[in-house]
């Protein structure tokens, strides 16, 4: 998937910020990633970051080791580890996580289970990561606009 949401227009031609793909790929592969670590890359290596494939276990591998080496090599330290999950939420159609829910329903927008198991997984994954307490919320509603759940 090289496809970049409407939602991250903003930053995608720079590359500034770490994209929804690549955030993804970092939570596939288990790599926890410092937007300070990610400027330290340059152009070329953020977009094979992008384009690198990382869903087979080989993939997912060759992913972690490219990442790791990276890492090392433009900060001098290891990055941190992350709890891989073995059936990420992002991959159950059927189950629409609570904190989406929450999210959706503070903007007043019901995100229905059949709604749910029509988006893809990326989609899933990009609302999770959106309506997490911890992360700045002002792109769930444009996500949602742009999965025509509103």
């Amino acid at each position: 998937m090289t496809e970049f949401f409407q939602f991250e227009a903003d930053f995608v031609d720079s590359l500034r910020c770490i994209p929804m793909q690549v955030r993804m790929k970092l939570d596939t592969c288990g790599i926890k990633l410092k937007l300070q670590d990610w400027h330290k890359f340059t152009a070329a290596e953020r977009e094979n970051l992008v384009k690198m494939p990382c869903e087979a276990t080989e993939e997912i591998e060759a992913y972690r080791q490219c990442l790791r080496q990276l890492v090392i090599e433009r900060t001098g330290l290891q990055p941190k580890d992350l709890p891989i999950d073995d059936y990420p939420a992002w991959m159950d159609a059927t189950v629409v996580p609570e904190t989406v829910e929450e999210k959706a329903q503070e903007l007043e927008v019901e995100v229905t289970p059949e709604k749910w198991a029509n988006l893809t997984p990326a989609q899933r994954f990009a609302l999770i990561k959106l309506s997490r307490p911890s992360h700045e919320n002002k792109n769930f509603l444009p996500a949602l606009q742009e999965f025509y759940l509103v």
